[in-house]
């Protein structure tokens, strides 16, 4: 890997990715997001790997995509191009991953922390979509991924306008779960990931799948699918061991099965 850098067990089962073009920034070329798609694919199917981190540095998570590349690219470039079936890749992605943002994360950079299932903040975290300024739009999810996150007037301002928010005004509006300062902002996310991975890793799989799809679906089909999940839970040894530990007050043993 050139442009990424990844650390199978950075913590007891947990996995990190950090994004690797300091000098542009982390901006998203194809080539980094095929390696990030390619990392991710392998850690999901590993095992030994029940949580994903994925950031960039104190300086930026991802400042974008990669403006140069693109500049003169036709309609039907891109559409032939098509770097978002890499991106619907990711999304696919089942086992949990959470963004730690320092600096930032705008354009592509901000959806692709949108589009990890948490994000930790540092306090100079900036998060924006300010593709207006550049005559176009958001591509990998920005105007949906922002409008469930922050709501309709927010996301509708903050695309229109290509303002910034603060870390500070993320975690208000629900987009970052929690702001630290920037010495601790990576070690958060670890012990996030740690708290995470200590778990079931069948029913963390099913309980994303299904605050995923709430956001996809009406809630009765949401309701039905959290059911059909509910119930599988009971068909793995985890949860035998979890309830078992729980009458016995003791501490339970997930071993994925």
């Amino acid at each position: 890997m050139e442009l990424i850098k990844v650390t199978d067990h950075y913590a007891p089962a947990v996995a990190l990715i950090e994004l690797n073009r300091p000098k542009e920034l982390n901006a998203l070329n194809p080539q980094l997001m095929g390696e990030l798609r390619d990392s991710l694919v392998r850690l999901d199917k590993d095992d030994s790997v029940r949580a994903i981190i994925i950031t960039g540095n104190e300086r930026a998570f991802a400042a974008g995509a990669d403006i140069k590349q693109m500049a003169d690219k036709s309609a039907i470039d891109m559409l032939v191009l098509d770097q978002f079936s890499t991106w619907d890749q990711i999304r696919k992605v089942k086992k949990p991953i959470i963004a730690a943002v320092s600096g930032f994360a705008l354009g592509g950079g901000c959806e692709l922390a949108m589009m990890c299932d948490m994000i930790v903040a540092s306090e100079t975290a900036q998060f924006g979509q300010p593709e207006i300024k550049i005559g176009t739009i958001p591509g990998a999810g920005g105007t949906q991924r922002l409008t469930r996150a922050v709501g309709k007037a927010k996301a509708m301002e903050l695309i229109l306008t290509g303002r910034f928010i603060s870390a500070q005004e993320a975690h208000f509006y629900g987009l970052a779960i929690k702001v630290v300062p920037v010495e601790m902002y990576l070690q958060e996310a670890v012990t996030l990931a740690k708290e995470i991975a200590a778990m079931s890793p069948i029913a963390v799989q099913l309980a994303k799948e299904a605050v995923n799809r709430s956001f996809e679906t009406h809630l009765d089909e949401g309701l039905t699918l959290e059911r059909k999940n509910f119930y599988l839970t009971f068909a793995s040894q985890d949860q035998k061991e979890g309830m078992a530990a729980f009458v016995e007050k003791r501490k339970p043993e997930f071993r994925g099965k």
